[in-house]
C-alpha cells in the first residue's frame, strides 16, 4: 500500500505545481485550441503495442478530428499513466483495473472509461523445455517479476487448489528485463501477456508452457488494459470525454474488423516496432477487443467487484472498493457495434 501513499501524494503536488505554473489544471493555456480542434493529451501504459492499435487507428483515419479533437499520443516516463491522468496532466491515459482498483482505494480520482479488452489474456509462461506445465510446477523453480505484492497472491490462488505451497516459489524482481533473455539467464518463469510476449515466441520458433490466469479463477478475468480519464474531466467536459471515447471505439472497431490495414497503421505511427510481431500479435488479439460484449468497451460490475473481493480477501486493499465509482460505460456509443 505504500506505493500508493506515495503516489496519492506525488499526485498533488503535481496538481499544485500545474495550476501553480499555467493557472490551470491542464497545463494547456492558450495553445488548447488548434484550427478549431481541442488539443487533448493522451498517454500511454508502455511502449506502443497492439492494445493500443485502435487510438493510432483513430488517429490516422481522422476519428479523433471528425470529433473536434487533437490528440497527442504519448510515452507515459517515469511518472506513469495513472498519476499524469489523475493530476490533469493528462486528460486520458491506458491503465488497468488491478492498479484503478488500488488507486481508487487511496482515493485516487481516476475513472475507467472503456476495456480495450473484454477478457485478461495474462498468464505465467515458462519455455516448454523447463517443464512448468500446471500451477503445481511452479515448486522449486525462480520466477521473475516487478516486485509487487499481487504477483505473490495471484500465485498462491492458483497454485493452492493444486495442494502447492508458494512459499516454495523463489520470487525475484527482474525490473524491464527482457522475457526471453531473463528465462534463459535468471528464471523460470513470468507473468506475460500472451498477445505480445507469447506471439513473440511463436515467431521466434520457441515453444512456451502458458498457464493462463482465466483458466484458473474467474475473479481474475478482470480488464486489462483500460482507458482512463480522471473525476474532474468526467464531470467538467463530458463532451470531450464522449467524443474522446467515441473515436477510440470507432479506431477499435476498425481494427477488430480490418486486423492487417489497422497493423499497418501503427507500424506506420511507430516505425521502430517489429512490423512481423505487429501484425502477427494483430491477427490474434482483434478477436478479442471485443470478444463476447455487446459492443467494445463494455464493462460489467461484476467484474470490478470480483477482482475488487478478490483483492481484499489476499491483503490487497484497505477497504472495500466503491465499484460504481471505479468505472462508466456513461461515454460508449449507444449502439452495438456489430
Amino acid at each position: 500500500m505504500k506505493k500508493w501513499s506515495v503516489l496519492l501524494a506525488s499526485v498533488l503536488l503535481m496538481a499544485a505545481c500545474t495550476n501553480e505554473e499555467t493557472g490551470s489544471g491542464s497545463g494547456k493555456g492558450e495553445a488548447q485550441e488548434q484550427e478549431g480542434l481541442k488539443k487533448v493529451t493522451m498517454v500511454l501504459d508502455w511502449t506502443p503495442n497492439t492494445n493500443h492499435t485502435g487510438l493510432y487507428v483513430a488517429q490516422k483515419n481522422g476519428y479523433f478530428e471528425e470529433q473536434g479533437l487533437d490528440v497527442d499520443i504519448v510515452m507515459p516516463g517515469e511518472a506513469g499513466a495513472n498519476q499524469l491522468v489523475a493530476s490533469n496532466q493528462a486528460e486520458f491515459g491506458i491503465g488497468a483495473q488491478e492498479s484503478l482498483t488500488e488507486a481508487r482505494v487511496q482515493g485516487i480520482p481516476i475513472v475507467s472509461i472503456a476495456a480495450v479488452i473484454q477478457h485478461n489474456t495474462s498468464g505465467f509462461a515458462s519455455p516448454a523445455e523447463k517443464g512448468i506445465e500446471s500451477p503445481k510446477d511452479y515448486e522449486g523453480k525462480a520466477y521473475g517479476g516487478w516486485g509487487a505484492p499481487v504477483e505473490k497472491a495471484v500465485l498462491s490462488s492458483i497454485m493452492e487448489p493444486e495442494k502447492a505451497d508458494v512459499e516454495q516459489v523463489e520470487i525475484l524482481s527482474i525490473g524491464n528485463t527482457d522475457f526471453f533473455t531473463a528465462v534463459q539467464r535468471d528464471i523460470d518463469f513470468a507473468w506475460i501477456y500472451y498477445g505480445w510476449t507469447g506471439i513473440e515466441a511463436e515467431l521466434r520458433g520457441e515453444e512456451l508452457n502458458m498457464q493462463y490466469l482465466t483458466d484458473y479463477s474467474e475473479k481474475l478475468d478482470y480488464y486489462t488494459p483500460i482507458l482512463i480519464s480522471n473525476e474532474e474531466m468526467i464531470k467538467n467536459d463530458p463532451e470531450t470525454v464522449a467524443a474522446f471515447t467515441k473515436a477510440a471505439s470507432q479506431g477499435y472497431q476498425f481494427a477488430i474488423e480490418q486486423p492487417e490495414q489497422a497493423a499497418d497503421i501503427l507500424i506506420e505511427a511507430v516505425p521502430d516496432l517489429d512490423a512481423e510481431l505487429v501484425k502477427a500479435s494483430q491477427q490474434w488479439l482483434s478477436p478479442k477487443y471485443q470478444d463476447d460484449a455487446s459492443r467494445w468497451g463494455e464493462q460489467k460490475p461484476e467484474v470490478w467487484l470480483d477482482y475488487a473481493t478478490w483483492m481484499l480477501d489476499n491483503g490487497l486493499l484497505e477497504k472495500e472498493l466503491e465499484v460504481d465509482q471505479a468505472y462508466t460505460n456513461e461515454f460508449l456509443p449507444e449502439e452495438e457495434n456489430n
